[in-house]
């Protein structure tokens, strides 16, 4: 009994099965919620954990453990913990430390579990499944019933094409997930891990998703991604002895176009027709700014997800809205654990960025695209919102930095430059 569970429990097909869970699980947290409360989504959370531990367990020695953990994230999570000595409210921050803990739990162990393709795979089938979905409940929300789904902040206005929220109640999030998964099917597409017209289905839904949201933040970061598909394009077909050139070509040109867009920022909002946005969370960061004159150094404890409680109450009462975020990655960081844990989150996204991007542009398979352009998409998303650091996006985030980790780690470069160790 004892050896057939431990067959079971380190089976190749229950971590594809717990992989499957553990994506779905982070990605439809608004909806599980919206469901079953808090409480419910904490036990399945626990569960989830509990069954991921016994899978390591039994395939213990399978996993090469050696260097799993970038740098970065450890010194990231370990900042934010420390976060609890100086926060307003310790006993809070020490549950939501505990909570991002999860989260990368579930995203270490989806990058240890899996590789890249079978992690592409798994991603682009819970994207299917939750899309569809959405799209299904909007149009029975819009058109069939043409009323509201209120517990799961469903307006019903597809039939005046969107905006729309789906399954993660806002049409920002929706639209960061469309992004991901329209990511996720070229790849499929590209590497045919799945049926032409499956992958093309998968495009289609993806895109139409992308459309009704109406996302502005997810259009910029569209664009930032076809861009950075079109140079990993091109740099995968220049020689490898001149592939330096162009990437430092493609550094300068890249921040040049930042420069640019930083310029004429009041254009391309208007020609995104999004100014009421980008007032709100102008409004937003400026009433953050005031907050962090008290703080600048180590910020105000590690939150993730507002609470209800001071100081955060108090931005939502000045600003007239309920607020999750202070509607930018690098600004929240900033704000919970200072000056020093944005900067470690800069250097987690930066790193991961880099590696991912050399993995790109050296590796011959077309699967190494994909943290590439993920990591891309959420470093633009987290310039307006705070995905990154919640949930779904922070397991996202730990997947790519994971993967490109162990693909390209400075420790294996040392490692093989100090040669063999001797024999005794």
């Amino acid at each position: 009994m004892r050896s057939a569970l431990r067959e079971f429990a380190g089976s190749a097909r229950f971590a594809q099965a717990l992989t499957l869970i553990a994506i779905g699980l982070a990605f439809s947290t608004h909806a599980v919620r919206a469901l079953i409360g808090w409480p419910g989504l904490l036990a399945a959370l626990a569960a989830l954990l509990v069954l991921c531990g016994l899978s390591l367990v039994a395939r213990w020695r399978a996993v090469e453990w050696y260097g799993i953990l970038p740098l970065t994230i450890l010194v990231f999570v370990g900042w934010a913990a420390a976060s609890v000595l100086w926060s307003e409210a310790p006993g809070t921050t020490l549950l939501r430390v505990a909570y991002l803990v999860a989260f990368g739990v579930l995203g270490l162990y989806t990058a240890l579990m899996r590789d890249t393709i079978q992690i592409v795979r798994a991603f682009g089938d819970v994207f299917r499944v939750l899309l569809g979905i959405s799209l299904a409940l909007e149009v029975l929300s819009g058109i069939l019933l043409d009323l509201p789904i209120v517990f799961l902040g469903i307006q019903g206005d597809i039939a005046s094409l969107g905006p729309i929220q789906g399954l993660f109640g806002s049409r920002n999030l929706l639209g960061f997930v469309a992004l991901i998964a329209l990511l996720t099917f070229i790849i499929e597409w590209r590497t045919k891990s799945v049926q032409r017209p499956r992958a093309i289905a998968s495009v289609v839904l993806a895109s139409l998703c992308l459309f009704l949201a109406g996302s502005p933040v997810t259009w910029i970061a569209l664009g930032a991604s076809l861009l950075a598909l079109a140079a990993l394009y091109g740099l995968r077909r220049v020689p490898a002895a001149s592939r330096w050139r162009w990437q430092l070509g493609l550094l300068v040109a890249g921040v040049a176009a930042i420069v640019t867009a930083w310029v004429l920022r009041i254009r391309i909002i208007e020609l995104l027709d999004a100014r009421g946005e980008f007032d709100v969370r102008l409004e937003v960061w400026r009433e953050v700014s005031r907050y962090l004159a008290a703080n600048p150094l180590q910020g105000w404890g590690w939150m993730g997800r507002w609470p209800d409680s001071a100081p955060y109450v108090w931005i939502e009462r000045a600003i007239g809205r309920d607020l999750t975020s202070a509607l930018s990655a690098w600004i929240d960081a900033y704000f919970q654990v200072g000056v020093i844990g944005m900067l470690l989150f800069a250097a987690l996204v930066g790193v991961a960025l880099v590696r991912s991007w050399l993995l790109a542009s050296n590796r011959r398979s077309v699967v190494y695209l994909w943290p590439a352009l993920v990591l891309v998409a959420i470093a633009v998303t987290s310039f307006a919102e705070s995905f990154a650091l919640q949930e779904g996006g922070w397991m996202l985030l730990v997947v790519c930095a994971v993967k490109a980790a162990r693909d390209m780690s400075w420790r294996d470069a040392l490692a093989a430059a100090r040669g063999p160790e001797p024999s005794a």
